[in-house]
């Protein structure tokens, strides 16, 4: 009896999945929708499509434009104390169809300076066992003082221009925004 019991009990329960999987509904399938990458185009299917910036092909079209930036570098390498020293002046051409208010620059020696987040980004294995003088400049020298340190930022004329560091990356602001067709020129001392 308990055996018939248990029998119809699991039968009960079996009738109910199979129900239950047999009313599933399945959502209809939106027609052109079959890619779906999550990194697939926004709003496109398989390639781009062509713009006044880029052909179908990914070729230059008709508005393509590049900026330009010209680098003028005086430098002095000091051996004895293992720095560099020095100033730049770039000549920055926007050559884009909008005016400029800020212009980026990348300082990817950054990524050396003793604040840098970098170290937490790379794995790094723990080595099983150290010598003293290999833990100690490990763990108890100071730092690498790498990266960039500026001392300021000026425009052609030698006004101080605002610029805001963040990692590798600086953000200089414009006093007037750089119109298309135009340059702007700035010089800082850099010393590293």
């Amino acid at each position: 009896m308990r055996k018939n019991l248990l029998f119809s009990a699991m039968t009960i329960v079996f009738s109910i999945v199979l129900f239950a999987q047999e009313n599933k509904t399945e959502e209809p399938r939106k027609p052109g929708h079959y890619n779906e990458n999550k990194f697939r185009q926004l709003n496109e299917e398989i390639m781009a499509s062509p713009n006044m910036y880029r052909s179908a092909s990914g070729a230059p079209g008709p508005e393509y434009y590049q900026q330009k930036a010209d680098y003028k570098m005086n430098l002095e390498l000091d051996d004895k104390n293992a720095k560099l020293y020095g100033s730049e002046t770039i000549t920055y051409h926007n050559n884009a169809p909008d005016k400029l208010e800020y212009l980026w620059l990348q300082l990817d020696q950054n990524m050396r300076a003793p604040q840098s987040l970098t170290p937490l980004q790379e794995s790094q294995r723990i080595s099983p066992a150290y010598t003293p003088d290999r833990f100690a400049k490990q763990y108890m020298e100071e730092p690498f003082q790498g990266g960039f340190h500026i001392d300021y930022v000026k425009d052609a004329k030698g006004n101080a221009m605002s610029y805001t560091i963040n990692q590798t990356m600086m953000r200089i602001n414009l006093a007037q925004p750089l119109k298309p067709g135009e340059k702007a020129r700035r010089k800082n001392n850099i010393f590293n």
